[in-house]
């Protein structure tokens, strides 16, 4: 025979199981629209894997720093990557700035001249786009999406006035590359917070 003190501890945890699995799941896990924080590592895979990001491989090498994988949330990432798009620019622009003074045509010194431009233009818009990434990441996506074409009309000049100079074009191609990765986490941005008209 079960002494009753058994039997009754017995019953409770059946009547409790029991009462507990007739609830709906919501009594027991409310539903709230704040999303989890994402892992770090994971934050970056999924940039990395965006449609907007040219090169993958890029992306996932420059992100792998110990401070971009303590990045805790997509504003935080997209402010680290802006800074980053803006000094590759400056590092850009220094040897751009350096080519100018060696002589050469004047074809080739307009073309020099109008890169400039677009790196000073490219600097100064990562620069803006960070302080936007909280209160406006449309605005955000906008202003890394129009940096683009102003390098794009870099490198038209180079070829036009046949500039050959592997480092600026690989700095170009680099350039284009962190413009990608900035396009894909504004956009990513604008749809966890949607703009409210």
């Amino acid at each position: 025979m079960v002494p009753p003190n058994q039997l009754c501890l017995v019953l409770v945890i059946f009547l409790s199981i029991f009462s507990l699995s007739s609830l709906p799941t919501s009594a027991i896990i409310p539903k709230a629209n704040v999303s989890l924080p994402i892992p770090s590592s994971q934050l970056v895979e999924n940039l990395c894997n965006g449609k907007a990001v040219e090169n993958r491989r890029f992306c996932l090498k420059v992100l792998s720093t110990p401070k971009i994988i303590a990045a805790m949330d997509t504003t935080q990432l997209g402010t680290l990557i802006m800074k980053l798009g803006a000094t590759n620019a400056k590092a850009t622009l220094n040897v751009y700035n350096e080519r100018i003074k060696k002589p050469g045509s004047p074809q080739a010194l307009k073309a020099l001249n109008c890169c400039v431009e677009a790196y000073k233009y490219a600097i100064l818009s990562f620069e803006m786009v960070s302080s936007e990434l909280v209160e406006d990441p449309q605005t955000a996506n906008y202003d890394v999406a129009i940096i683009g074409p102003e390098i794009a009309n870099c490198e038209k000049e180079l070829i036009n006035a046949k500039v050959q100079a592997p480092r600026l074009l690989a700095g170009n191609r680099f350039m284009k590359y962190y413009i990608s990765m900035g396009y894909e986490i504004t956009s990513t941005l604008e749809l966890e917070n949607p703009k409210e008209y």
